[in-house]
């Protein structure tokens, strides 16, 4: 009796560990959107549009993770509790067979709500970011605003199309804000064209200094990035190749 129900424990826990994956398998297809979405995890966002052309509705979803495993305990600055449970971000065809395909999965693009090394930095998503689909162009923001540490407030904005059938990054804004100083600066690089702008001197709070002055140039042609093998570090290392 007792190791049938050791067994049983056992059999318990290897469903909820699986369950609870933080790599979880996701089907190349499925009738309804609710089957993208593995067993321990939740969509957080999403969004509907026409991204591929063909006058059907597709989907672009986020989905977390929700193990307590990794929610962890912060003895420092920040929030006493951090969520750093995985996202995943799905890219997902409607077909005329009223079901839906996946295109992207992408597990390292999508910032958790917390940062374990970074304890002070808002959720870059959800607080002024999001995910939008405009003229058939796909585009995630990132606001990155830090509650000590840092006066300065970073926006982020990815452009992607589906071309050559794949998304590919062809545009990448960047700005920031000193929230004592309201000093200003950013930069705008079109991938396609191998057009990048950078303006500085500005100011949001004092008239007087604000002296905007934008440099154009043209930069280094360069293979587009994909958004499926996406990732913040990827992205840091494609911009020191271009940008000199």
């Amino acid at each position: 009796m007792k190791k049938l129900l050791l067994l049983f424990i056992l059999i318990i826990f290897k469903t909820h560990s699986f369950a609870q994956s933080d790599n979880p398998t996701i089907p190349s297809t499925a009738a309804t959107l609710k089957s993208f979405i593995p067993n321990g995890w939740k969509m957080i966002l999403e969004t509907t549009g026409d991204l591929n052309k063909d006058g059907l509705a597709d989907q672009v979803m986020v989905i977390e993770n929700t193990n307590p495993k990794n929610v962890i305990a912060n003895e420092g600055l920040g929030m006493n509790k951090l969520n750093t449970n995985p996202r995943i971000l799905l890219v997902l065809f409607k077909t005329t067979a009223n079901s839906y395909q996946l295109v992207v999965k992408n597990s390292g693009f999508i910032p958790s709500e917390n940062d374990a090394e970074s304890t002070c930095l808002a959720d870059p998503l959800m607080q002024e970011g999001g995910i939008t689909i405009e003229k058939g162009l796909l585009k995630i923001y990132y606001q990155y605003w830090l509650s000590c540490g840092s006066w300065y407030v970073t926006n982020k904005e990815y452009t992607f199309r589906f071309q050559n059938q794949k998304f590919e990054l062809i545009g990448y804004d960047d700005s920031s804000l000193h929230r004592s100083s309201g000093e200003m600066s950013s930069t705008r690089i079109n991938f396609s064209t191998h057009k990048m702008s950078e303006t500085t001197g500005g100011n949001e709070f004092n008239e007087e200094e604000n002296k905007p002055k934008t440099v154009k140039r043209t930069i280094e042609s360069s293979k587009l990035l994909f958004l499926t093998t996406l990732n913040e570090d990827s992205i840091d290392d494609y911009l020191k190749k271009i940008i000199h």
